[in-house]
């Protein structure tokens, strides 16, 4: 099987001969056999860190779960600076959790949570930080401070949450390079090896949002800019 793999701005071809291994034991046994300079992220090798995300053929998988073939074509995460080959800097795509605020804030803790309840961020709270999101995102080629779908998927886990007794704090982070900058593209949602669909997240918040008397400032930049509808 040969594999082609983006490194820097060339593209180097590896003769692999294994059948039926998935990605990541194929750049291990490069790594190991062929060219030891190699650089890859790996951590839990079970799908569950997401630290192994790269993209294949222009699409991003985790390497420790997709199976490659012939003439496939591995490439670095986009979005992110690389650090070497494979191996991207993920610090600032993390970083817009903080932005978003998307975390717990002091909660109701006696308030009973019912297993409904508990569903409604069932899937938002299975999000990996693989980032693989964040690289199919076509706004940071415009936009580049974008707080981004995994962020805004992780906003909407705790502004779901009945015990939350504030919401309002994570609802006005993500007005500004947020939740109205997204495209509603679409391209986020195939990628996510979880099933999560943050697009339809950011859709919920912008209701969300609507309800709380928050408005698009794309539309009020509009109004501040002397225009009349």
């Amino acid at each position: 099987m040969k594999i082609k793999l983006q490194r820097s701005d060339k593209i180097f071809e590896y003769e692999v001969p294994l059948n039926g291994v998935t990605l990541l034991e194929a750049l291990g046994y490069i790594k190991e056999n062929i060219d030891s300079t190699l650089a890859f992220s790996s951590g839990c090798r079970s799908s569950v860190c997401g630290s192994c995300a790269v993209r294949v053929n222009d699409k991003e998988v985790l390497a420790c779960a997709y199976k490659p073939k012939d003439d496939d074509l591995i490439q670095p995460l986009r979005n992110m600076p690389i650090l070497r080959d494979l191996a991207v800097d993920m610090d600032r795509a993390l970083a817009f959790n903080k932005i978003a605020k998307a975390w717990g804030l002091p909660k109701e803790e006696a308030l009973h949570v019912s297993g409904e309840d508990a569903k409604r961020n069932e899937l938002q709270s299975d999000c990996i930080l693989c980032s693989a999101c964040f690289s199919a995102c076509p706004v940071y080629s415009v936009n580049e401070d974008f707080i981004g779908p995994f962020a805004l998927t992780r906003s909407l886990r705790y502004v779901n949450d009945i015990r939350q007794k504030d919401i309002k704090p994570t609802i006005e982070a993500i007005q500004t390079n947020g939740i109205y900058d997204c495209t509603l593209c679409n391209e986020c949602v195939p990628v996510c090896p979880q099933g999560i669909a943050p697009k339809q997240d950011i859709e919920i918040l912008r209701n969300k949002s609507g309800i709380m008397g928050y408005l698009n400032p794309n539309i009020l930049a509009g109004f501040d800019d002397g225009l009349n509808f």
